[in-house]
């Protein structure tokens, strides 16, 4: 048995790349993509994909180079998911959200040296170019259309070096695309929250996204050939793993650009609808509406844990909901509430409290505990006794681009993941969250950071300190909460319509404080830190 070792035949590198050549041949006639009039099936979409990853090459872009996007849920954004990784550069999907200092961070941070941006974020684009120094080179720009046919007219308008279709077109749908010489070779680059002095940059490999596409499709128990409504945005950690694990079932996309109610609803029944991903924050939106679904929609929820009621309502409607736990360290859900059938028989109210927790480990992830951060013990199952989670498996990041320090912190000797997140563990065995000791806010599925709110807050000519919590919100999850302390012998005191005023100009919307409490002293330990718990109880309260 000793001479039984690896050899090339069996330890081929893992990617989720070769899910596209399987549906191509399997689904090769079914609907691959579906967006307004455009519709592709398997087999257009790999040849797609082959072409741009072709043309990619042809631009001497390829391994170890940093491609990023900047666009909606469209085709083209879906598309690009494989086609990036296929020429065999790294793929850094784009938060629309962040504002045109934030991106530029990034750009320079990534070494970017090509950004495909749709045409509703050239504007963005273009500002977040502007700021780049000088000296610094600045990444070329393809432009996105939703015109299949692109609009060549709008090349030079957007100063870009062509249009998405037409360097499609020029490709080469025989290419042999670079598959990865290692399954440790980088596939994706996302940014996680962080301040702008300090990106994290999280790296993720091809064996990494292998495993948590085929484990999220397994833990979810999504069926062959679903069809999959993308109001989770793909830029979320790439869209949690299903952009390569919808190929893998030969699933029908349906790609939005604008999440609303209205539109949602159409799609799902125009398509028939069966799986989709959101924040809290969308399913609350959804149950504006009274009247029932036709047929089940299985809703996988993410991010901060929907109240009790919601979940009850969602039932209601015909909302099959299941929760996940996860971080863009680990890509997409390692923790979910696996449902056991004696639940079935309990009261709808007992039901959705059950569901509120986070769950237990999926299947392919090796483990996940809650440990007192001091000893590295684990805690006690008693759902009382709090530590930091902590999980360690094949979907754990590579670690931070250029933050060798950061990567440490997070991944320690001891072969664990640290999380940051505080939980228990209930006495079956399933995980609640239940503070995070990272001061992040998840706000309608978006990360903010708190310490980079605060910054821009002590900019403010009358604020002498600040301090920015969560405050539970029913529609958004949570939603930054400033406690403001002002400077003696003011003039006149801001209001506080005037310092969210203030912030609006200097952050993204959504990292904007929705409430902003004045107080004469902020509530600090011996040692001059603020106590920022105290501060979150009042915010509950």
């Amino acid at each position: 048995m000793d001479k039984l070792t690896p050899n090339p035949a069996n330890s081929v590198p893992l990617t989720p790349l070769t899910f596209l050549e399987r549906a191509a041949i399997v689904y090769g006639d079914s609907h691959s993509i579906l967006y307004d009039n455009i519709s592709f099936t398997w087999s257009q979409t790999h040849r797609r994909c082959l072409q741009l990853a072709s043309s990619l090459t042809s631009l001497g872009l390829g391994r170890g180079q940093v491609i990023s996007v900047l666009s909606p849920n469209t085709p083209s954004m879906y598309e690009l998911q494989f086609a990036v990784p296929m020429s065999g550069a790294i793929l850094n999907n784009l938060n629309l959200r962040l504002d045109p200092h934030a991106l530029s961070v990034l750009l320079r941070h990534s070494e970017s040296k090509l950004v495909f941006v749709h045409s509703h974020s050239l504007p963005l684009i273009l500002t977040t170019l502007s700021k780049f120094p000088h000296t610094t080179p600045r990444p070329s720009l393809v432009l996105i259309t939703d015109d299949v046919s692109g609009d060549a007219d709008a090349v030079a308008a957007a100063h870009a070096i062509d249009t998405y279709e037409r360097l499609l077109s020029r490709g080469d749908p025989n290419f042999r695309w670079a598959r990865p010489k290692s399954e440790w070779d980088p596939i994706t680059l996302n940014y996680t929250s962080g301040t702008t002095a300090s990106p994290k940059g999280v790296l993720h490999s091809h064996r990494a996204t292998f495993t948590i596409a085929l484990d999220s499709l397994i833990d979810w128990c999504v069926p062959k050939q679903p069809v999959y409504l993308w109001t989770l945005p793909m830029f979320h950690a790439n869209g949690w793993g299903f952009t390569w694990g919808i190929a893998a079932v030969g699933g029908t996309n349906v790609c939005i650009r604008k999440t609303n109610a209205p539109i949602i609803y159409r799609l799902i029944e125009s398509h028939n609808v069966t799986h989709m991903c959101a924040a809290p924050v969308v399913l609350n939106m959804l149950l504006t509406r009274a009247e029932p679904l036709k047929n089940p929609v299985h809703v996988l929820i993410g991010g901060s844990t929907p109240p009790a009621s919601v979940l009850a309502r969602a039932e209601e409607v015909g909302f099959v909901v299941s929760h996940g736990y996860g971080m863009t360290e680990t890509l997409g859900v390692v923790v979910s509430c696996a449902w056991k059938r004696e639940w079935d028989r309990l009261p709808v109210r007992e039901r959705a409290r059950l569901l509120t927790r986070q769950g237990v480990r999926t299947a392919a992830m090796s483990e996940v505990d809650v440990v007192d951060p001091a000893s590295g013990v684990s805690v006690k199952r008693d759902g009382v006794t709090s530590g930091e989670v902590v999980v360690r498996g094949s979907c754990v990041m590579m670690g931070y681009l250029k933050d060798l320090e950061g990567t440490r912190r997070c991944v320690r000797e001891n072969g664990w993941l640290y999380t940051g997140d505080v939980g228990v563990v209930h006495g079956d065995g399933y995980l609640e969250i239940k503070d995070r000791s990272k001061d992040v806010i998840i706000s309608g599925g978006e990360n903010v950071s708190s310490v980079e709110v605060e910054a821009v807050m002590y900019a403010h000519p009358a604020v002498r300190e600040a301090a920015v919590v969560g405050r539970p919100d029913e529609f958004w999850g949570e939603t930054p909460c400033a406690f403001v302390e002002l400077k003696e012998r003011l003039e006149r005191r801001p209001t506080e319509e005037e310092v969210v005023e203030f912030c609006r100009e200097r952050l993204a919307h959504f990292m904007v404080p929705k409430t902003v409490v004045f107080k004469d002293a902020l509530p600090k330990t011996p040692t001059g830190k603020i106590l920022k718990h105290v501060l979150r109880k009042e915010a509950q309260d």
